[in-house]
């Protein structure tokens, strides 16, 4: 069971404007800048992430069919802005993990309670971080 399309729903009008604020600084923390795949429109979502030896893994809370990972799949990366630099995001991958182990411990056990086993790996182009 991953979030409701409810709970996307308010997340994205309520939440997601009150995380915008911080996402681009706060570690853990980031601004994923996508665009559209039909209207070309520039997005940015706020989300949690942790950093991998080559780039930077994202729960799906909400499954891999979710606009912002189809987008990043169109468009075949994105940009991240996180802890104040901005980087390149190349090579979208899913993976399934039942155990989430690649997701510190507290982390961890709240993607166990939502029932996430979908992760979002995107690695870092080299030369094109601020």
């Amino acid at each position: 069971m991953v979030l409701s399309r409810k709970v996307a729903r308010f997340n994205r009008k309520v939440t997601n404007r009150i995380t915008k604020r911080f996402a681009g600084v706060l570690p853990g923390f980031g601004l994923l800048v996508h665009r559209g795949r039909r209207s070309g429109r520039e997005f940015r979502t706020p989300l949690n992430l942790v950093r991998t030896g080559d780039g930077f893994l994202f729960a799906l809370t909400y499954g891999p069919d979710a606009d912002w990972v189809r987008n990043v799949f169109a468009a075949g990366g994105a940009e991240l802005r996180t802890r104040g630099r901005t980087y390149r995001l190349t090579e979208p991958e899913l993976l399934h993990e039942e155990a989430g182990r690649r997701m510190p411990a507290g982390v961890r056990q709240i993607l166990g309670l939502v029932g996430v086993t979908d992760y979002l790996a995107l690695k870092t182009r080299a030369g094109k971080q601020d």
